[in-house]
């Protein structure tokens, strides 16, 4: 009983050595060099280190507990049992460690390409399922248990899966190619021809999660966005045009209007947040409408919500300068021409 208490307290003092110098490194050198990295262009170097968060105490810990079996265990069956626990252990972090790595590596990489750090849920936990799958085979490899027959049945039975999940599978692949093709990310406003429309919150197995203006979510299955007209106002550029419908008097000298509505509208793009300051807004008229000559002021917004405020600020300023140089906008009129009818008298 005292040389079982004695392999305790040795072992249990070669862990706790590890645990220390391990935290010790943690705390201080990994710390160091994660603010070393903080300071350098390269972003990987960044990654590596923040995806070791943690795992350095655990990997010591394990060095500490097996150099203290190895040291003090005699028995060849319980050294046996004791290496593949901590075999498992050390494959379950380096899983952990990979699936940090690998994640972070995707959301910096998409940070660099698109400016915005998007997060689908359905490529990150596509990536932690595949690694620890493996890291369970290695663990089953570990323990001497053969992975063929499992692989085998697996390939059996994934047959069966796949028919009985047929729906669930279609949305899981239309879900891959919207984000293989890059053509709507997370971050994006969009418009389906069925009319929903929001910013991309999340693209998951099953669901693409679009956030309204009001605010609401509008959750949409991958093969209908797959399988529908988009519009995508965020690609393949942030800024966007658009038109406000503008109509004058048919008295109005349509040169002065034009004048006077591009300089108020360049203004407003000055000094209203979100206007596209380096674009040059332009005037169309277009139609000889009842009561007014009608024409489109084409103006420039750094993104599609940035529209609203421009075109309000646009209109109230518009029309200040319009009164200012008694510039008319006419209310609809339609003019009646009453004819008698003497034949209809005649006959009464």
């Amino acid at each position: 009983m005292s040389d079982t208490i004695y392999l305790y307290i040795n072992i249990g003092l070669y862990s706790f050595v590890g645990l220390t110098i391990g935290f010790l490194l943690e705390k201080f050198v990994l710390k160091r060099i994660k603010l070393f990295a903080k300071k350098t262009t390269w972003k990987f170097d960044d990654v590596i280190f923040n995806s070791l968060g943690g795992l350095v105490v655990l990997w010591f810990l394990i060095l500490g507990f097996s150099i203290g079996v190895q040291a003090h265990v005699v028995q060849t069956e319980l050294r046996i049992i004791t290496h593949k626990i901590t075999a498992s252990v050390l494959i379950l972090s380096l899983a952990v460690f990979a699936i940090r790595l690998f994640v972070n590596l995707i959301k910096v990489t998409a940070e660099d390409t698109s400016g915005r750090a998007p997060s689908n849920s359905i490529i990150l936990n596509i990536i932690r399922i595949v690694i620890l799958l493996i890291g369970a085979m290695l663990i089953l490899q570990v323990f001497g248990v053969s992975i063929a027959p499992i692989l085998t049945a697996l390939g059996v039975g994934g047959l069966a899966v796949a028919l009985a999940l047929q729906e669930t599978l279609s949305n899981l692949f239309a879900g891959i190619q919207i984000i293989a093709s890059k053509k709507i990310r997370t971050g994006d406003y969009i418009k389906l021809s069925s009319g929903e429309e929001g910013h991309v919150v999340d693209i998951t197995w099953r669901n693409t999660i679009i956030k309204a203006i009001q605010n609401n979510l509008i959750i949409i299955p991958n093969t209908k966005i797959s399988t529908s007209i988009v519009t995508n106002y965020f690609f393949p550029e942030l800024e966007m045009s658009f038109a406000v419908e503008v109509g004058v008097s048919y008295d109005s000298d349509l040169d002065i209007v034009e004048k006077i509505t591009l300089e108020t509208a360049t203004r407003i793009l000055q000094t209203v947040e979100g206007g596209a300051k380096e674009f040059t807004p332009f005037t169309r008229y277009h139609t000889f409408s009842d009561s007014s000559i009608n024409f489109a002021v084409i103006l420039r917004a750094q993104e599609f919500g940035n529209q609203f405020l421009i075109k309000h600020e646009f209109i109230k300023a518009l029309h200040k300068s319009y009164i200012k140089n008694n510039i008319e906008i006419p209310f609809p009129i339609r003019t009646v021409i009453m004819k008698n009818n003497k034949s209809g008298e005649n006959n009464k």
